[in-house]
Formats: structure tokens, C-alpha cells, sequence
């Protein structure tokens, strides 16, 4: 079941560059960067009262990112929703007959569990679907 927004994702060409934007609008730091090598991404997280911001930097001209900002330039990539489920979202939205990207999910930033559905079938809304692994956190 969908809990709430998790966080936003927004796509930078450099996250050295657009930290210190996102800390003068929030007027808060940055909470820190992580590397997620199997997404082929940088991110740095800022807290937003119970939802995220979450930059991405590309580290690989194949990466999603990339693609993105060299299509459409920087800015809002996707919406992310907490589930208490990954698995059991990705079945009912296919069920619902919505297009996705991901059949299972895999890992992403915070060890969270990931899955994004298609944006066609979410109005060219690419659509994340997260939760914490097993055991909390």
C-alpha cells in the first residue's frame, strides 16, 4: 500500500554545483552523498519535513541521469512513493495495467528496496516505488 511521498528526484549536472543551491532555498544542509554504483548515480539528500529531495549526478554518461539531463537538461526526474511493499505495488499497479520498468525490485540509495513505473503509463510522471528492506531502517 502506498504510505505517502517519499521523496523528489531531481536530476543535476553536477552535485558540487547545485548543493549549496538547494542549502540557500532550504536553508538547511545537506544531509550527505552517497554512491550508488548500480544506478550509476551520485545523490545527496535534503530533508523537507517528512519528505526528501534527493539530487542525482550521473557517473556514467549511460546512466539514466545522463540520458535525462542530455534530453531535457536539469530538473524534476521523478516522484517517489513509500510502500510498505515493493513487490506487492509492482503486481497491483501491472495488475492495473500500468507499463513498468522494473518486474522486481532492486537496491537504490539508503538500502532501500526500488522500482520505477513507466512514465507513460503515470501521464509522463516517471514513478518510483520504495520501502525500507526487511528489518527496518
Amino acid at each position: 500500500m502506498i504510505q505517502r511521498i517519499d521523496h523528489l528526484g531531481i536530476a543535476v549536472r553536477r552535485l558540487e554545483d547545485a548543493i549549496p543551491v538547494f542549502e540557500r532555498l532550504l536553508g538547511s544542509a545537506c544531509q550527505g552523498v552517497e554512491t550508488v554504483k548500480s544506478q550509476k548515480v551520485r545523490t545527496a539528500f535534503f530533508q523537507v519535513g517528512e519528505v526528501s529531495i534527493e539530487l542525482l549526478e550521473a557517473t556514467d554518461a549511460s546512466s539514466p541521469i545522463a540520458k535525462f539531463i542530455e534530453s531535457r537538461g536539469e530538473g524534476l526526474h521523478h516522484v517517489a512513493f513509500a510502500s510498505d511493499g515493493v513487490e506487492g505495488e509492482l503486481k497491483r499497479v501491472a495488475e492495473a495495467g500500468a507499463r513498468l520498468i522494473d518486474e522486481t525490485p532492486r537496491m537504490g540509495a539508503h538500502g532501500k528496496e526500488i522500482a520505477f513505473v513507466h512514465p507513460k503509463s503515470a501521464l509522463g510522471v516517471l514513478v518510483e516505488l520504495c520501502s525500507t528492506p526487511r528489518g527496518g531502517g
